[in-house]
């Protein structure tokens, strides 16, 4: 679940940079009326600097805490699950031995059939809920991390020098230059603006 939710949270910052990079050399969106003329755009070069998100991942301090949350969470979920399931093969085991010496007629038989069939039913409808309540968790964990580190690269980049500061991700870009690559001053202001 750990790797799904970075998995998720990589795709959703690349997507971001694709969408960014496309309407900034299409021109954008929005009216004619809108839109910048040529003459009132900032002179000097575009300039792009960009981080290692994996980078980040791995030593900022937030992303560090959230990936311990995440594996307490998926550890109490399995206790549970585990628990529950223990629970039901214990009165399934129990039911059985009942039919096997004959103590059960047919009723009871049927009224144990429900009794599972009622547990199995819990069982995956807490699981269900176990697991939206932990993707909601996830998710806003991770908005919160992306938005502290869009506070953080907008004060970083109050002089301007950059038109964009983009997630690295490999396999989308094939070409980065070393000179623009700002993650550890990304990773270590994000730290120090964490333990304040």
């Amino acid at each position: 679940m750990q790797k799904k939710g970075m998995l998720i949270w990589n795709v959703l910052l690349s997507l971001v940079c694709v969408v960014l990079l496309y309407l900034q050399f299409s021109g954008g969106v929005g009216s004619l009326a809108g839109r910048k003329s040529a003459s009132s755009l900032p002179s000097g070069p575009f300039r792009m600097a960009y981080f290692e998100m994996d980078s980040v991942a791995a030593n900022f301090e937030l992303v560090k805490e959230l990936k311990a949350e995440m594996l307490k969470k998926e550890d109490s979920i399995s206790v549970e699950m585990d628990r529950m399931a223990r629970n039901m093969q214990q009165k399934y085991n129990y039911y059985q031995e009942q039919a096997n010496t004959g103590v059960m007629n047919q009723a009871q038989s049927e009224a144990a059939g429900r009794d599972l069939k009622n547990l199995d039913d819990q069982i995956k409808g807490r699981k269900q809920a176990l697991d939206a309540e932990y993707g909601d968790f996830v998710m806003r964990r991770q908005n919160e991390i992306k938005t502290k580190i869009e506070t953080f690269l907008a004060e970083y980049n109050q002089s301007g020098q950059f038109s964009y500061i983009i997630s690295y991700e490999p396999g989308l870009f094939y070409y980065k230059d070393k000179a623009y690559d700002i993650t550890a001053d990304l990773i270590k202001g994000l730290n120090e603006k964490y333990k304040k």
